[in-house]
């Protein structure tokens, strides 16, 4: 299982097996979200099998999928209110964790810089400096309510 640490909330994943479930329960996180629409490849598991090995490891699942149609609001604010609702550390996966940290930076404009939030993504090996402009527009939006 390939994941990079992003800060003390969340870490994003390249895609899990539902065998990997107790090792995330055992580094302490609480939730995981899966940002991968199910059929993307012939090998992937099924997210009801994931979600299934989180609810009997007893952590919170939220599926969030990015398909082809992209990130929309209704994706950003649910990512949101998943970190918001997890009271600990979140897991997140998708196929390489790009979608992932993606919608955790989306989901957390307005609350951090897009500084902060591309650098933090640096350090976990993603760059999101792309996305800065994106970032700033969704912070601007947030704080005209």
């Amino acid at each position: 299982m390939q994941s990079a640490r992003v800060d003390d909330t969340l870490t994003v994943a390249y895609q899990i097996e539902p065998s990997d479930i107790d090792a995330i329960r055992a580094a302490g996180f609480v939730a995981i979200i899966n940002n991968r629409p199910d059929g993307e490849a012939f090998d992937q598991p099924a997210g009801a099998e994931i979600a299934a090995a989180a609810e009997a490891a007893g952590l919170a699942y939220t599926a969030l999928p990015v398909g082809r149609d992209g990130v929309g609001p209704e994706l950003i604010e649910g990512f949101r209110q998943a970190m918001d609702a997890a009271g600990g550390p979140v897991f997140a996966f998708c196929r390489t964790g790009t979608r992932s940290i993606n919608l955790w930076a989306m989901s957390q404009a307005g609350r951090r810089e897009a500084s902060e939030l591309v650098a933090l993504a640096a350090g976990a090996g993603y760059d999101l400096s792309r996305l800065t402009p994106m970032l700033q527009h969704l912070a601007a939006r947030e704080a005209a309510g």
